[in-house]
């Protein structure tokens, strides 16, 4: 569909990096980069009935279990409805990014990149640190959430592995110079005073126009999933085929012409919140979100970046008031003799038992609401919290840790060569990528 054609279509974007602080009082301090749906049912497609063969991909083969289970960990990971005609839709999406798996290991292995258990470990660790859960308790919540650990497992060793084979093969072919740096540099000072877009993308590639109707059809499922209700970070996450997959697809503030055609003739139309229609490009097939817009040089005190560590101290429902009034001097003690965020999280977490603490890092002050809450916490200075704010089941206390005022929204010349360097580096992946599937035996039995 051309770009003047797609109709745009409001969406729901958490970037990751955040996690989602379960008190109405902060409903979007943070958000999950894995989302883990806990009360889903088990996946009911019917690939999971029996462990048959069904794709062989040079040596190695891949069963209906081990894609009924990475089926479990797209859906609940995605907030994609676990329904059969989801399952149907989805599952050749998915048997494809296992095969391309497959081939990252084979490659992998070929070229003596190994993956340790410590480096496996440290990521589910990493998981259970951003999603808030207990240590250890990481693999009863995908139990509960019917997703097999092994299908998690396999998913992080091939992403560990195949980033290792890309560093090691491929990031000393890529440079850039002083004068390509200035060149992007006097570009940006140009364009100052135009509108940028801070973009999200999900890439779906496309190796042949054979695969053309395919594709488009899974790019419109993915933003009807999104339209209602999916994230998109999440679900770039698991079907993105760009390395901005990663960072839940952020591609960060760039204008149309950046973009070139035809995605910054689409983003030109797109209002922030708003997502774009397929948009066909000669590799694939791209969605675009616009998660905000600005204009360099002109700041606002939104743009503002704070870590913040908030200590909810909550109560039953049941409580009595002797007992509400406890956790209220509690709260108040708190604001009294912490000096520093690391005081505050050990009060929270030395209390039998501990009271709830969230840290929060690179949080946008025009992410925190309500507005009056945004205030508060703008206005204080570094290590100094905000007076107990009562919610619904306690109190809730949040300490400034440390504060970063915008600075005009120009890049510097690290982060121009950084994006110059990415952009190339994710060119050759692909190409690489798209060599080793052409070169493979690859079997998909129906």
């Amino acid at each position: 569909m051309p770009p003047e054609e797609a109709i745009l279509r409001p969406a729901r974007y958490t970037q990751p990096g955040n996690e989602r602080i379960s008190t109405p009082i902060m409903s979007r301090l943070l958000a999950c980069l894995l989302i883990l749906i806990l009360a889903a049912t088990p996946v009911r497609d019917s690939l999971a009935q029996e462990s048959r063969i069904v794709a062989v991909v040079n040596s190695d083969i891949i069963t209906a279990d081990d894609v009924a289970g990475r089926l479990a960990l797209v859906m609940r990971s995605s907030d994609i409805p676990d329904n059969p005609e989801n399952e149907q839709r989805l599952a050749p999406r998915v048997l494809r990014s296992m095969i391309d798996e497959k081939l990252q290991l084979q490659e992998a292995v070929r070229l003596n990149v190994t993956v340790s258990d410590q480096e496996i470990s440290d990521a589910l660790a990493g998981l259970e640190q951003r999603n808030n859960l207990p240590k250890g308790q990481l693999d009863q919540y995908l139990k509960q959430a019917g997703i097999p650990r092994a299908s998690l497992v396999a998913q992080i060793t091939a992403s560990i592995a195949w980033s290792k084979v890309i560093r090691n093969r491929l990031s000393q072919d890529v440079t850039v110079s002083d004068e390509e740096i200035n060149e992007s540099m006097t570009q940006i000072k140009d364009d100052a005073g135009k509108p940028q877009s801070h973009i999200a993308e999900i890439f779906l590639s496309m190796d042949n126009p054979s695969q053309d109707d395919e594709i488009q059809r899974l790019a419109t499922r993915l933003i009807d999933q999104i339209r209602h209700g999916a994230n998109f970070a999440a679900v770039a996450q698991q079907f993105s085929q760009s390395p901005s997959a990663a960072a839940g697809g952020d591609i960060g503030w760039l204008t149309p012409a950046q973009l070139g055609s035809p995605l910054g003739t689409a983003v030109e139309k797109m209002k922030p919140g708003e997502m774009s229609y397929p948009i066909r490009t000669p590799g694939g097939y791209y969605i675009l979100y616009v998660v905000d817009r600005r204009t360099p040089g002109a700041t606002s005190v939104d743009d503002t970046r704070m870590t913040l560590t908030q200590v909810s101290f909550i109560y039953p429902t049941t409580a009595s008031a002797a007992e509400r009034q406890r956790v209220l001097n509690d709260a108040q003690q708190a604001s009294v003799n912490a000096k520093s965020c690391g005081e505050l999280a050990k009060i929270g977490g030395d209390h039998v038992p501990p009271y709830p603490v969230k840290n929060a890092d690179n949080v946008r002050a025009g992410d925190l609401n309500p507005p009056d809450l945004r205030q508060k916490i703008l206005q204080l200075k570094i290590t100094e919290m905000t007076k107990p704010i009562p919610g619904p089941n306690g109190l809730a206390v949040i300490m400034l840790c440390a504060r970063q005022d915008p600075e005009g929204g120009l890049p510097s010349r690290e982060q121009i060569e950084n994006n110059l360097a990415r952009e190339r580096l994710d060119a050759l992946a692909r190409r690489y990528m798209r060599n080793l599937r052409r070169a493979a035996y690859i079997d998909v039995r129906g």
